[in-house]
């Protein structure tokens, strides 16, 4: 006796790719609604979140350390914050800096991520740590914001 398959994607066999089912028309229309509000600013703001948030992790958790992924984080986040609205990219700023200071401590090297040289048309970098603070002692490896 054969069974007829209750959903569409119980037929596709055993090790094949089964995708979501298809939206129904209300899914898809509620679903267009939704993106007709969204923002790319407001989703590069969560972008942001998440890289900076995961990069710090492939940092400190030991059972995830990844130094080359938390430098492609940084140097991404590095990238957009520009492209953030001010007040947004003024909070990031600081997060963003505490990151490459722990990336430079674990790393145990003086280099920022971030340090690649500029594209030929691209803006210069601008410091992120606001105005310069004072000189202070340099321990091994520690990077500091607002210095070269």
């Amino acid at each position: 006796m054969t069974e007829e398959p209750t959903h569409p994607n119980d037929s596709v066999p055993a090790g094949e790719a089964q995708g979501p089912p298809p939206l129904t028309p209300e899914e898809q229309e509620l679903l267009e609604q939704q993106m007709s509000q969204v923002r790319v600013e407001d989703l590069l703001t969560q972008t942001v979140a998440s890289v900076l948030n995961l990069s710090a992790r492939r940092i400190v958790k030991e059972d995830e350390i990844d130094l080359d992924q938390a430098r492609i984080g940084i140097d991404a986040v590095r990238a957009l914050v520009a492209l953030l609205p001010a007040e947004v990219g003024e909070a990031v700023r600081e997060p963003l800096s505490q990151v490459q200071m722990l990336y430079a401590q674990r790393s145990g090297t003086d280099e920022e991520p971030g340090s690649a040289p500029v594209q030929p048309g691209a803006a210069p970098e601008q410091p992120l740590g606001g105005p310069a603070e004072p000189e202070k002692p340099k321990g091994p490896g520690l990077w500091t914001p607002g210095r070269d």
